[in-house]
């Protein structure tokens, strides 16, 4: 059952728009990293304001927000998730099929885009692109959990997603050097310069916490994703 589950969610995820959208999202940083490759080329040109100020703050959590937030979408829109809650498959199994549908269609692409501007910088040698891929795809397992919780909360998850991204995310913790560890960007930091210390020290937080704390993320949200579809309305 959960992986016919897991297929119906994999197809809702790579629809024709969707697609589209992850597309220009992967291109835009490359895009740009291909043009300061060519006209600046500096050691951590790319890293810095590429890998970490465009791909892990912005089109990262954007596009497993798209993903994630629209898992439950089409059955709460068109009222037919009550063909799936009212069959005897525990809750748990829905929410992971549509959790897993996200992170198959997010993980490898965001790791690889990381991966491949890591290998453009002149910084970017050794096991630079894999500790940006390896953090890349922990950030996509976070906020995949946290934003498919979102979008069962409310309908307008998009609108508050971007807030969190663009405000907490972007903004606030990139001054307030304590909220970090309740940050998901920072984890992804803390996990890569675990790996290689090219990420920069200043920027992130240790190895450990960076990991206990997306962990914690994936398994709460996780958890209350599963609670909030047993008990809402679904007539």
């Amino acid at each position: 059952m959960i992986r016919a589950l897991f297929m119906l969610a994999l197809r809702q995820a790579v629809t024709r728009r969707k697609l589209a959208l992850l597309i220009i999202l992967a291109l835009l940083p490359l895009g740009l990293a291909v043009i300061l490759d060519s006209t600046v080329a500096e050691e951590g040109t790319l890293i810095g304001p590429v890998l970490g100020g465009l791909v892990i703050s912005v089109t990262l959590p954007i596009t497993v927000m798209v993903l994630a937030t629209g898992a439950f979408g089409n059955e709460v829109e068109d009222r037919t998730l009550s063909l799936l809650t009212t069959k005897p498959v525990p809750r748990w199994t829905i929410v992971l099929a549509k959790f897993a549908a996200t992170v198959v269609v997010a993980a490898p692409l965001m790791a690889a885009v990381a991966a491949v501007i890591t290998m453009m910088d002149p910084d970017g040698t050794g096991n630079a692109p894999l500790a940006a891929a390896v953090g890349v795809v922990v950030g996509v397992v976070a906020y995949a959990s946290a934003f498919t919780w979102l979008g069962l909360l409310t309908t307008r998850a998009l609108g508050f997603g971007l807030v969190y991204v663009l405000l907490w995310e972007a903004l606030i913790t990139t001054f307030l050097s304590g909220t970090r560890y309740l940050s998901i960007r920072s984890y992804i930091f803390g996990t890569a310069y675990g790996i290689n210390d090219v990420f920069g020290e200043d920027l992130t937080i240790a190895m450990t916490p960076a990991l206990v704390g997306a962990g914690l993320v994936t398994v709460v949200c996780f958890l209350l994703t599963v609670r909030r579809l047993s008990r809402m309305d679904i007539q």
